[in-house]
């Protein structure tokens, strides 16, 4: 059984896969209060799924790019409960799990994440047949004035963008098009399944050393991507 948990941005998210199929998932709009609603939601889906924590094989856990509070909440427990149950701890990029959802189209993803002050993380994936959707280059960070004059060609924007960003977006260029908010929603359970197939192919992280991917340090400041 693995454990998918998602604290990267304001929306979070849970799921339980059983290496076969997803069974459980929640998502909700978590207002800044990742430290009090986490814990009891996670207790709560073991408890619906008749499990204990021991019953885990692996966790995986969004590592970002997002909020500074959301990822180190979401890693200290992710990290807490892979050492105090001997399980695997996986960390996947943030903009990944949105990436797994979507099949084959015509053209690139843009996919983002809210980064707050009217800012976001944004990355460009294109569709490679052994890989799925995969990321051109590192994230970046900025307004939507800055990021949408760097994109080219037929794109589809997806992750999470406002009413009025959509809107610009689509003003932008003829050939952007914005995917509906359904459609957006990071979900645990594909964070669950890469989790799976990261597990299978032994690609596991140290819970000692795993560590969150930041754009900004806390006070702001770009850091560097490798």
């Amino acid at each position: 059984m693995i454990l998918a948990i998602d604290t990267a941005t304001r929306w979070a998210g849970l799921a339980l896969h059983d290496g076969t199929a997803v069974i459980a998932e929640t998502g909700w709009r978590c207002f800044n209060t990742h430290t009090i609603e986490l814990s009891p939601a996670v207790q709560t889906m073991l408890q619906q799924a008749n499990l204990q924590p021991d019953d885990l094989e692996a966790i995986a856990v969004a590592i970002g790019p997002g909020s500074y509070t959301g990822l180190r909440v979401g890693l200290a427990l992710a990290k807490g409960l892979a050492m105090s149950t001997q399980s695997a701890i996986i960390g996947v990029p943030t903009l990944d799990i949105v990436a797994a959802s979507f099949g084959p189209m015509p053209g690139q993803l843009l996919i983002s994440a809210a980064a707050g002050r009217k800012r976001v993380c944004a990355a460009i994936y294109e569709w490679q047949s052994r890989n799925g959707w995969t990321a051109v280059d590192p994230p970046t960070i900025g307004t939507w004035d800055e990021i949408l004059p760097t994109i080219n060609g037929k794109t589809f924007f997806v992750g999470e963008i406002t009413p009025p960003d959509s809107k610009k977006i689509r003003v932008a260029n003829r050939d952007f098009r914005v995917v509906l908010p359904a459609s957006s929603v990071r979900r645990a359970g594909y964070l669950a399944e890469i989790g799976w197939q990261r597990l299978r192919r032994g690609q596991v992280d140290n819970a000692q050393t795993i560590a969150p991917i930041y754009l900004n340090d806390p006070a702001g400041k770009p850091t560097p991507q490798k």
